[in-house]
């Protein structure tokens, strides 16, 4: 009987780590180093798989400031209410302006109730086109509509952009990105989507760990996330956030 309650004790301390680990608020810092037309600094944040999730306010507060919010899919789910859509937007708008980008569950909620929502307070919803950023050289932010139908539309995506210009991807499933180079050269990819796995022993897990990292020669990240799917609980795959630097530096006139 001792063991059997020792058990339960150790299984009931385990869950409450698991947890506590799910709603930390971790914020992960990167930077790259790119030319462009005028030497510049560009500050995004980028957030996915927020889920059910309500953003913590300090921690946007210690953030303060960005030249672009990236929402990177799964912003919701059928779980969550829309005072918390309403909410977690009106929080991001104070960092800087936000644009949308698909996830695969983000439909749930009522797709025309979110458009109608975002266009209210000013969200661009980037889907299957680029929009460009507010930037003294040509930034290109690009993203795909993450369905169910996995239809991506990567030549629409692209079509906007320049090879002369700097292009930002965005994909909330990152299991595409080796796709992308069939069809263009962006300077950074980010998504989501994978949630590190959520659940990992040491180096085990349903999904590959978040990371940070050159694929094809391309600054990549993908996150893993800063809320959960299914329960809200997270073990060697801690939620994050992410603020990327990007250095701007003037090409050299040859």
């Amino acid at each position: 009987m001792e063991f059997i309650i020792f058990l339960l004790a150790v299984l009931i301390l385990f869950t409450l780590f698991m947890i506590k680990q799910a709603f930390e608020n971790n914020i992960r810092e990167h930077s790259v180093r790119i030319y462009g037309d005028v030497t510049e600094q560009l500050r995004i944040f980028f957030i996915s798989d927020v889920h059910l999730r309500e953003i913590n306010s300090d921690m946007i507060r210690k953030i303060n400031t960005a030249d672009a919010v990236i929402i990177g899919g799964d912003f919701c789910d059928g779980r969550t209410s829309f005072e918390r859509i309403k909410y977690n937007t009106a929080l991001l708008q104070t960092l800087g302006p936000v644009y949308f980008v698909w996830g695969n569950n983000d439909h749930e909620v009522g797709e025309i109730r979110l458009r109608k929502f975002f266009s209210q307070v000013g969200v661009e919803i980037i889907e299957n086109s680029a929009q460009l950023l507010q930037s003294k050289n040509r930034v290109w932010l690009s993203a795909i509509n993450d369905t169910s139908t996995m239809k991506y539309d990567f030549e629409k995506a692209f079509k906007k952009c320049g090879k002369e210009d700097i292009t930002i991807f965005v994909s909330h499933n990152p299991q595409i990105f080796y796709r992308v180079k069939n069809y263009f050269k962006p300077q950074l990819m980010m998504g989501g989507h994978l949630h590190g796995g959520q659940i990992r022993f040491w180096k085990f897990g349903v999904h590959p760990h978040g990371s940070f990292s050159l694929r094809d020669g391309i600054p990549t990240l993908i996150s893993n996330g800063y809320g959960t799917t299914l329960v809200p609980v997270r073990l060697g795959a801690k939620p994050e956030c992410h603020i990327i630097t990007i250095e701007i530096e003037q090409n050299t006139p040859k």
